[in-house]
């Protein structure tokens, strides 16, 4: 009788056991998944600053090379992609780049579902997170914006692919990256990660009244 009732004592000490660690395990978990997924995010918008920043120096590496130009404002009769500007054609001004840019991984940002291209032969806009500025100048208008995240937005649909950005039409992020905020890469080669007043300053300051960015839609 006494070993029966000590096999019940032990049963019934190692449920409540089990049930314990169970609790605590649940109560850890709801503690550090939040933190996990803020570290996480915050490693993918430095992963895409570093992008960003790589970009930029491609853009100066390439412009250094063809008379002081970024490839947007160079015909294509020379090697630049100026006739595909209206178009909304993004990926033509990263595969000029391809000899300075190295790899199509890094038109990639982290936070992006979508997958870098195999090879810049094969680069599309669906293998592009970021837009370009149309009309970034380096030595005339170093703070317009260069590049920056695709989920920019200035509550309109953009023009075959071309959005409009200006002081007068608040621009902003979407929620598709960065929780719900963005980067932006200037003509000057730098990077600044802003949220939304952070971007219509940018623009303010920019130099010039419109900035006209193509979107790899």
């Amino acid at each position: 009788m006494k070993t029966s009732s000590g096999r019940s004592s032990n049963q019934g000490f190692t449920l409540v056991g089990l049930i314990i660690i169970v609790a605590v395990l649940a109560i850890l978990a709801a503690m550090l998944l939040p933190a996990l997924a803020r570290a996480k995010r915050k490693a993918q918008r430095i992963n895409c600053v570093n992008n960003l920043k790589q970009d930029g120096l491609a853009f100066r590496l390439w412009e250094g090379d063809n008379g002081d130009k970024y490839p947007m404002a160079v015909s294509t009769n020379k090697g630049g992609t100026m006739e595909y500007a209206e178009g909304g054609n993004v990926f033509r001004h990263f595969q000029i780049m391809s000899n300075e840019l190295s790899t199509p991984k890094i038109l990639v940002c982290p936070a992006d579902d979508r997958t870098a291209a195999a090879s810049f032969a094969r680069l599309k806009n669906q293998n592009v997170s970021y837009f370009v500025g149309l009309d970034a100048e380096i030595e005339t208008r170093p703070q317009m914006l260069l590049t920056g995240d695709r989920n920019i937005t200035n509550g309109m649909a953009p023009v075959r692919s071309v959005l409009e950005l200006r002081p007068g039409i608040p621009a902003g992020w979407t929620e598709a990256m960065h929780n719900g905020q963005g980067n932006v890469g200037l003509s000057d080669g730098s990077v600044q990660q802003v949220t939304i007043d952070g971007l219509r300053r940018a623009i303010k300051y920019s130099g010039d009244a419109t900035n006209r960015i193509a979107l790899p839609e």
